[in-house]
């Protein structure tokens, strides 16, 4: 069954709820519309506030070609195809969802077509264009704002399904509260739509019989269901938080998963990129130096990259990252460090490490007595390096892994006794 959001999506500029600042009377975009000469441009706003329904109504009132491609799952290759489909068509419209996670190359595919006029392109993004949209293809479109839809208009979209919708009014519905619909929407008219037709379907009982939407059904309908994936929300950090564990627990099976719920919705790829960054130092650390090169060379492959072939690089690095031995010695120890400079504050330094540029230092015995290694033997020296307040104190204890055992026998072999190495 269609659901019912794509069942109430409107038609026409004045079916569409809100935005009355882009579709209203007078405004530039519906005189565009008016005068059946739009241009190219990129919709801006928060989701479900109507920037893929704008590309249809545009499409449907103009009856120009329309084709859709979303920037999750299609590569220049697929640009190409369809500018190349587009060129043999008049005045098509090329419509593409969730620009901003276009690379660089992706968007410089399109910077031909849309300034010959092969297309009319119109981008979808949540994000600012300024900073996710290259500035060759902004400065050849119109960027237009929409706003997140307010409670009234939400109210409006709501009791009009009640009312219209095909399968909905042949229900008897009583919309009793309408607090949780609101709240949990976000301003999203898609997201309330669906809690609305889940609430429906929740509460249903015999034939005939009132549907009463109040509050408690809509949160016991949102709770049923799965995969929820808000980028704002708590469920963001609890997905995150599963993946670093998944991780760190050495399954990969597990953090592909999470992984993948990440990036189904929508995350960007630097986030989960530099998670793996922080990763690969504070739980694998010296145990496995090559980790921090991998995930340090995937932040920068993904940046380039974009999706959606970046899935692939941040598997690679996180199947890799979960089958590496772990150790989080150097993460303790700089924690360690940090507490000892919070209890004891700006502890002098020792004369014989401190800088001497100067005659004057020097008179006043800075750099007197420091043991330069390189001119002794095994290029090691034994002096002392920390604050007499804390000297002999023990910062880094190497884990027990087979690269930090060989660290451990160097630094032995080196301090005897003085640290317990």
């Amino acid at each position: 069954m269609t659901p019912l959001a794509e069942r109430m999506r409107p038609s026409t500029l004045d079916q569409l709820a809100g935005q009355e600042h882009l579709t209203g009377p007078e405004s530039v975009l519906r005189k565009a519309m008016e005068e059946k000469h739009i241009p190219s441009m990129i919709l801006w706003g928060p989701p479900g506030s109507g920037k893929t329904t704008l590309a249809h109504i545009i499409s449907e009132t103009l009856h120009l070609p329309f084709h859709t491609l979303s920037a999750i799952s299609s590569g220049v290759k697929e640009v190409r195809e369809v500018l190349a489909f587009a060129a043999l068509e008049k005045n098509p419209i090329l419509f593409i969802d969730e620009i901003h996670r276009f690379n660089k190359s992706q968007q410089d595919a399109l910077l031909g077509a849309v300034e010959k006029g092969v297309v009319t392109l119109i981008g979808a993004t949540t994000e600012n264009p300024s900073f996710e949209v290259n500035s060759a293809l902004i400065s050849r479109c119109q960027v237009y704002v929409l706003k997140p839809l307010g409670r009234g208009q939400l109210l409006q979209i709501a009791r009009s399904a009640i009312e219209k919708d095909e399968i909905l009014s042949q229900k008897k519905i009583e919309l009793k509260e309408s607090e949780a619909l609101i709240n949990l929407s976000g301003g999203d008219a898609r997201k309330l739509l669906n809690l609305l037709e889940l609430a429906v379907n929740f509460s249903s009982s015999g034939e005939n019989e009132t549907v009463f939407i109040d509050d408690t059904s809509v949160m016991k309908a949102a709770q049923q269901k799965t995969a929820l994936y808000d980028k704002k929300g708590e469920q963001h950090y609890d997905i995150v938080s599963a993946f670093i564990k998944s991780m760190r627990g050495s399954d990969p099976n597990a953090a592909v998963y999470w992984l993948a719920r990440m990036i189904e919705g929508g995350e960007d790829v630097r986030f989960i990129a530099r998670r793996m960054v922080i990763f690969a130092s504070e739980d694998i650390g010296n145990a496995n130096p090559t980790a921090l090169v991998l995930a340090t060379n995937c932040f920068q492959a993904v940046d380039v990259i974009g999706y959606p072939e970046a899935r692939i690089i941040l598997s690679q690095c996180a199947v890799y990252l979960a089958g590496s031995v772990k150790s989080n010695a150097s993460y303790m120890a700089i924690n360690e460090a940090q507490n000892l400079v919070r209890k004891y504050g700006d502890l002098e330094v020792p004369l014989a490490i401190r800088n001497a540029p100067t005659r004057l230092m020097k008179d006043l015995n800075y750099g007197k007595g420091y043991q330069y290694a390189h001119d002794f033997e095994n290029n090691f020296a034994e002096m002392e390096f920390l604050p007499d307040k804390i000297k002999g104190t023990k910062l880094y204890d190497p884990g027990k892994n087979a690269r930090e055992e060989e660290i451990r026998k160097f630094l032995k072999a080196r301090w005897k006794d003085k640290y317990h190495y």
